[in-house]
């Protein structure tokens, strides 16, 4: 059996189909989880609950944590370890191998403009501290030969069912309702997007191939050098709209914070936008053989999506 915690987010749907290829045994751990494939086993359980992860893992060849909790530093501290040390926990009794999909938090100030699995990695950020945590648990766990776990990594990324993407709510959103596109740092910027479908495939071969575990890899990328201008651009001609752009300024972040939680919580990532931002996913290419969906391509098949909304 191969278990998704995180069902319904915006990794965990593709996710799921993808696994689909490889197994028919596939359960989906969430609140409120609900089938995407028809041989789906659904497990409702509140992950926060630590209690219930050892009976969500038991059972188990593999353990997929794509869970997406609340956008929030606070959150992020207080749940994100234990969290993390209850699976490993279950995972190491129960057998089961961990395939963690995560982020580049934890890459340093200076690593941005060029991301491999070989980036430096140094805290530049209080969310970043908690991502280098979670990497340090797992990979001191197989190194220590009790663990089997791999990471897939992504950057920012935008696709289908995926609120939470800045091109997804700050771009697309916009666009659709006749405002402006809002962006914040410098947009003439290289920023590389990951395509959540070519995600999801990734992580689920990464998962199904032996020797993939007990390392990190970054799932396939565009290596089009485009800017956060050019991906506006995109969206806009696509949608048959003018690219109106509303520079966000630091200070608004912090007003409009006072608003809405999320906009609260991006300040101190801003790095990331402020300079080039090249995410490198060669070792997968050229381990596989599979490259990322073009931009053009994954904007239209974004859009559509939406449009049938």
């Amino acid at each position: 059996m191969q278990t998704i915690f995180g069902a319904g987010g915006a990794i965990a749907i593709p996710l799921a189909k993808s696994l689909n290829k490889y197994t028919d045994n596939i359960r989906l751990v969430s609140r409120n989880p609900k089938k995407v494939n028809s041989t789906d086993k659904l497990f409702q359980a509140d992950l926060n609950d630590l209690s219930l992860i050892d009976s969500a893992v038991a059972g188990s060849d593999i353990i997929y944590v794509v869970i997406g909790f609340e956008y929030k530093l606070s959150v992020w501290q207080k749940t994100w370890p234990t969290f993390m040390h209850a699976v490993i926990q279950a995972c190491k009794k129960h057998n089961a191998k961990l395939v963690f999909f995560d982020n580049v938090y934890m890459y340093g100030k200076s690593q941005i403009p060029y991301m491999s699995e070989n980036a430096r990695i140094e805290i530049a950020s209080k969310k970043g501290e908690v991502r280098k945590h979670l990497h340090d648990m797992i990979m001191e766990e197989v190194k220590n030969g009790k663990l089997t776990a791999l990471i897939a990594r992504s950057a920012d990324f935008y696709g289908p069912d995926n609120k939470n993407s800045a091109l997804n709510m700050m771009v697309l959103n916009n666009f659709m309702k006749g405002k402006k596109a809002q962006a914040f740092g410098n947009i003439n910027k290289i920023h590389t997007y990951t395509y959540t479908p070519d995600a999801a495939m990734a992580t689920a071969l990464l998962g199904n191939t032996a020797d993939a575990y007990n390392q990190v890899w970054h799932v396939p990328t565009t290596k089009e050098k485009l800017t956060n201008k050019d991906w506006i651009q995109l969206i806009a001609s696509e949608l048959k709209v003018k690219s109106k752009i509303q520079n966000v300024p630091t200070w608004l972040l912090h007003v409009l914070g006072i608003f809405s939680p999320m906009m609260r919580e991006f300040p101190e990532m801003l790095y990331q936008f402020e300079q080039d931002y090249v995410f490198d996913s060669s070792k997968f290419e050229n381990r596989f053989g599979i490259y990322a969906t073009s931009p053009i391509d994954g904007i239209k098949a974004l859009i559509e999506s939406y449009k049938k909304k």
